[in-house]
Order: structure tokens, then sequence, then C-alpha cells
């Protein structure tokens, strides 16, 4: 299983952006996906999971309200877009796919960098 994040980059507090994270899977359109980050000095953690079809979506706490997680199962695809975005968002940015257990995950793809500047 491969993953491949992007869509990162450096955006100011009160900015947008969108990641994307095309997966190679042939179980994709029935595995849940998810997004976590690493912040700097930090360990990961939890930031967004989709069910197989995008209906049932989790969400941490402190993205919620702001992030919103989908996917395309036709383009093999989950994005997580983001608004309003803060400076505590800044992180490397993983997706992961096939979730074994609560905010548990199987396959983890490359990283991409999120940087919010104040």
């Amino acid at each position: 299983v491969q993953l491949q994040a992007s869509g990162g980059g450096l955006v100011q507090a009160g900015d947008s952006l969108k990641l994307s994270c095309a997966a190679s899977s042939r179980t994709f359109s029935t595995d849940t996906m998810g997004w976590f980050r690493r912040p700097p000095g930090k360990d990961r953690e939890f930031v967004a999971a989709a069910g197989w079809s995008g209906g049932s979506t989790d969400y941490a706490d402190s993205v919620k309200d702001r992030f919103t997680i989908s996917r395309d199962n036709a383009k093999k695809t989950v994005y997580l877009e983001m608004n309003s975005l803060k400076p505590e968002d800044t992180a490397v940015y993983y997706c992961a796919e096939q979730r074994i257990g609560i905010r548990m995950f199987k396959y983890w793809g490359q990283g991409t960098q999120v940087t919010v500047s104040s």
C-alpha cells in the first residue's frame, strides 16, 4: 500500500489549505482513511478520519469546525480541507489507511509539511 500526501506549504494565519493523499490499495473504497499530524517537538496526533463512504467522520476537537475530511473513491484520494489555520496547526501531516482500532491505522504515507505563520 502506497500513500502519497501533497498540498502542504507555508501560509499565514487565517488562510486555507487543502491536502490530498493518493492511495494505491485495492481496498481503498472500503477502508477508513485518516489524517494525523506531528507538530514540531511533539508526538503524532489524530486529526480526522472518514469511513468508506465519507459519510461517517471523526475529528479531533482542536480542528472540529475548521477542517473537513472528504474522499473520492473513484480517484482513490482522500482530502483534508483546512480553514482558519492557526500557527498551532503547524506540523507534518500524514495520511493513513485501514483503521485497526480507535484512531489507529495500519498503513501510513510520507508526510507533507504545513507551516502557518502568525
